[in-house]
């Protein structure tokens, strides 16, 4: 329908998600959005496929409670893992993914068809950027890099510290020295843009770094179109809802990190996925 004013639901398994929220609410000014960070039982990435899917399945069925018109997995493990599922389960509510935009804008951004992708352990180990990527270039050559302690390094607000220095020099440095390196990196989970500046500092400036949020959020405004569900709200900036399975008061401050805004404690809504 046509000026359809329901909202967007985004979920992740915590606040990483946020940095893909932040992209689609200056993307999408007039459309409202109900977040949630599955906080009580993150990180998603070192756990078992069928784990994360339960999760995503759980995630999803309280934001359709809500009423939600799309859902957006806003994190790169369960778009690797559930993105079929949710779509066969929620048909015809559309469901869409972080993997494929990052990896079509990885993609365009490379020269020398040697792309890098730092994710999670349980992302690298499905290689869903890697078939994305290859489904769009079929001689472009992925190295996958695992790096599980950024994602807590991230949720602890540790954007700019020794440590984090230390963990991108240990991860990335190796993976971008002599001739061959490669010349883009994707970042493969959405915790990683709050620790841009010390990779970019890692890797240097002639790499190009590549952020899954700014294509997703344009991949959502397509699907909207597509589908006739755009809001129709000229001029009016609407409101978000946020939802966090574990201590909102810390989803409120670290959240504002990812989301570049404040977020008040009592902004946030306590919920138990078990029983959604």
């Amino acid at each position: 329908m046509a000026g359809d004013s329901r909202p967007i639901g985004v979920f992740d398994s915590g606040m990483g998600g946020l940095t893909v929220l932040r992209a689609l609410t200056a993307r999408l000014p007039h459309e409202r959005f109900v977040y949630l960070g599955d906080t009580a039982r993150l990180p998603y990435g070192t756990k078992s496929a069928e784990t994360v899917q339960a999760y995503a399945l759980q995630a999803t069925r309280l934001l359709l409670g809500e009423g939600v018109k799309m859902v957006v997995i806003a994190c790169n493990t369960a778009s690797a893992v559930a993105l079929y599922l949710l779509q066969q389960s929620w048909d015809p509510v559309p469901v869409i993914g972080v993997i494929e935009p990052g990896a079509a804008a990885g993609v365009a951004a490379t020269k020398n068809k040697r792309i890098a992708v730092l994710a999670t352990e349980s992302t690298v180990r499905g290689r869903a950027y890697a078939r994305a990527i290859q489904q769009l270039m079929g001689d472009a050559d992925v190295i996958q890099q695992p790096c599980q302690v950024f994602v807590a390094l991230a949720e602890e607000g540790w954007a700019d510290t020794p440590a984090t220095m230390a963990a991108a020099a240990h991860y990335l440095g190796p993976l971008f020295e002599g001739d061959n390196a490669p010349d883009t990196l994707v970042l493969g989970c959405t915790h990683f843009p709050v620790l841009s500046r010390a990779i970019r500092q890692t890797v240097g400036e002639r790499i190009a770094l590549v952020d899954s949020a700014e294509t997703t959020a344009a991949a959502v405004a397509k699907a909207l179109a597509a589908g006739n569900l755009a809001a129709d709200g000229a001029g009016e900036v609407r409101p978000m809802r946020f939802f966090a399975t574990d201590s909102p008061e810390r989803f409120a401050r670290v959240g504002a990190i990812f989301l570049g805004r404040a977020i008040g404690a009592d902004e946030v809504e306590l919920v138990d996925l078990r029983n959604a």
